[in-house]
């Protein structure tokens, strides 16, 4: 099986090395992409170097910076045109601790090939180190959303740190995905329920990045909000109709 990890970039040339470093030591078969959007501060320059000495790490240069849905996708598109088996969304900043990596690929690689494994914050064994309350309150209540408008029953819908089989990303149509941040993670795990995949979270420890700037804003909060609210009236209102037709034939 496979592996490649994929590990989108915006001004992180300072803990990238440390994160690759992390990858290569707890799993060393991988192959890395890091998928860099013009970074101002030299992180594009930072992955080449590390490329250059390394065989399994490539760099994916992007115009600028199109957020982090759109770099996956490309990723995705990358891996998927080299046959790759199983791809990995993971970060640079190193709140994706490494030495949870071979978890995340031991459950993928499992018997029963899930379509998705998610390295979840919010199952028994899942934790966060050094978050301020209101991000915990921000990300549990935000999935605890997602769980009830969705209906679907994952516990950390919004976790980057996560594992899909080529299979899965094969059949869903990922020139249709325009979301970012949080909502493009909530928007892939739906996309999986929606085409009956699998899905299994195993339990991580995500740490509070120590350097860099975070990514997370008002705007993105707002478009997960927004949308989950517009795919949850869409999924009720068709299970009503269903409801309603079953009722329908049932009195004829």
């Amino acid at each position: 099986m496979t592996t490649l990890v994929i590990i989108p970039t915006y001004d992180e040339r300072d803990s990238l090395p440390v994160t690759l470093a992390g990858v290569r030591e707890h799993a060393p078969q991988v192959d890395v992409l890091v998928v860099d959007d013009a970074s101002p501060d030299g992180t594009g320059e930072v992955a080449d170097a590390l490329a250059a000495s390394d065989g399994q790490v490539h760099v994916l240069h992007r115009a600028g910076k199109g957020g982090l849905g759109a770099a996956y996708v490309a990723g995705f598109g990358w891996g998927l045109a080299r046959g790759y088996d199983v791809l990995v969304e993971m970060d640079a900043d190193g709140s994706h601790r490494p030495t949870d990596l071979p978890r995340v690929l031991a459950r993928a690689a499992a018997p029963d090939e899930p379509a998705l494994v998610i390295g979840s914050r919010w199952v028994p064994g899942g934790s966060v180190v050094n978050w301020p309350w209101h991000r915990s309150l921000l990300s549990r209540g935000g999935n605890t959303y997602v769980r009830l408008a969705l209906g679907m029953p994952v516990r950390d819908a919004t976790a980057g740190f996560r594992a899909y089989r080529a299979a899965t990303l094969r059949r869903i149509d990922l020139s249709s995905v325009e979301s970012h941040g949080y909502c493009f993670q909530v928007d892939m795990t739906w996309r999986v329920v929606r085409h009956g995949g699998t899905i299994v979270e195993v339990p991580i420890t995500f740490v509070e990045r120590v350097a860099g700037v975070s990514k997370m804003s008002r705007a993105i909060v707002a478009e997960a909000l927004g949308k989950t609210t517009a795919w949850g009236l869409a999924y009720r209102t068709r299970r009503l109709r269903s409801g309603l037709a079953e009722l329908t034939r049932g009195a004829r």
